[in-house]
């Protein structure tokens, strides 16, 4: 029985010039504004997150006052967490779709600048 290994053929390199992309003054702006985003994102979810251990911590007479039945505040707390997760991430998306018309205004002003030289 012939084992032959058949290679994949790499793809073709692609003509665009990385480095200039990452140096262009719209990359950059681009790159500040999904920090824009992220930072806030991730400091508004950590704040949540430390805010739960804070509470059990520092006032677990509030964190096991009952709200509803044996619901307590710091079980209605850490349910939030997964809503705060999930709104987060629903904002991502729709700031991701902006992000991404941006990167491909500027791979097609790229384009047209190489295709013009």
């Amino acid at each position: 029985m012939d084992k032959t290994v058949t290679s994949i053929p790499a793809p073709e390199a692609n003509s665009r010039d990385w480095s200039r992309i990452a140096t262009s003054k719209s990359f950059k702006d681009l790159i500040a504004l999904k920090r824009t985003f992220i930072v806030p994102a991730f400091l508004i979810f950590f704040a949540h997150f430390i805010a739960l251990a804070i509470l059990l911590g520092y006032a677990p007479a509030v964190a096991s006052t009952r709200v509803i039945g044996t619901l307590t505040v710091a079980y209605l707390f850490a349910l939030s967490q997964f809503a705060v997760g999930w709104l987060i991430a629903a904002l991502y998306l729709i700031a991701a779709s902006r992000f991404d018309a941006l990167a491909n205004d500027i791979l097609r002003q790229i384009d047209s600048q190489e295709g013009g030289l």
